[in-house]
């Protein structure tokens, strides 16, 4: 652990006596801690805003709060500028096969995200567009002399392509990282966490990360979209699906690729850039490829 991160927790007006500090392993953006104070157990978030990938605490305590409020996320305790303290949930993380085991569960979890959570807001919100994010790190990387400089050009491209495919959009709140280890279960329920990129989206890309951080196949796929949306897929959902699938797997790529040039936190970046590259390769000319 590090020196910085121990004096910042130790020194808010919070604790109640002695506490404990021990890092939790996994973040790739954030730094997480388990605080134990007397027979209290926190949950400590670390982190400050990440402009260039359009995170911004203020918006990730609101979507926190409201998460709180429809009972998905564990209580927001105290928060100041970097650091948030929540209640702490004792119990399994998932994994992707735990994602599948408990697919009709998750399905609506997601559900009452996109239906609820507009309900609890309170200030102003934000818009998660991929299509704005992924020019926008087009434009970070360009302006940093990115290494994948030369091929940036190629990927807008296909994220034009992609956006014009997907249109017109349904708007609903989006938790937008339905990464596996984002999904906690306790002897109750399922919490969801981790709200820095939350904001108003397609349905489709929370649908699409989830599949595509499982590595769903299509029978998976097409039993989530159908108990989702509560009817048989038609041939135009299903494009505009994977659509929005792939250009959530090129918004993860050049998330990537900009984390390369910006974080201090101990990732192989690169390997995950290649690795998510491949896999938007794939999707896009698998079903979009431009002759």
């Amino acid at each position: 652990m590090d020196k910085n991160s121990i004096q910042l927790i130790s020194s808010i007006n919070f604790w109640k006596g002695k506490i404990n500090i021990s890092s939790i392993k996994g973040g790739i953006t954030n730094k997480n801690f388990l605080v134990v104070d007397g027979s209290r157990k926190y949950f400590v978030r670390i982190g400050d805003d990440i402009p260039e990938h359009l995170v911004f605490r203020s918006n990730e305590v609101q979507a926190s709060k409201a998460a709180s409020k429809i009972g998905i996320c564990p209580k927001l305790l105290f928060n100041k500028k970097s650091i948030q303290v929540f209640n702490y949930v004792e119990g399994k993380t998932f994994e992707s096969e735990d994602i599948k085991k408990n697919l009709d569960n998750i399905t609506k979890l997601i559900k009452k995200v996109h239906t609820k959570i507009p309900d609890q807001l309170i200030g102003q919100s934000v818009i998660f567009w991929v299509f704005h994010v992924i020019k926008n790190y087009k434009n970070f990387l360009d302006e940093h002399k990115s290494s994948y400089i030369k091929i940036l050009p190629d990927l807008l491209n296909k994220a034009v392509k992609l956006e014009s495919i997907s249109s017109p959009f349904e708007i609903v709140f989006s938790h937008n990282d339905l990464l596996p280890a984002n999904f906690i279960q306790d002897q109750e329920k399922i919490w969801l966490i981790d709200w820095e990129y939350a904001g108003f989206n397609t349905p489709l890309f929370d649908l699409g990360g989830l599949a595509s951080n499982n590595d769903f196949n299509e029978n998976e796929e097409k039993y989530l979209l159908e108990n989702y949306f509560e009817k048989k897929l038609s041939t135009e959902l299903l494009i505009k699906y994977k659509a929005i699938k792939s250009a959530s797997l090129l918004r993860e790529t050049m998330w990537s690729m900009v984390s390369e040039i910006t974080s201090n936190i101990e990732f192989d970046y690169k390997s995950y850039t290649a690795e998510n590259l491949t896999k938007f390769n794939e999707s896009f000319d698998e079903e979009f490829k431009i002759n």
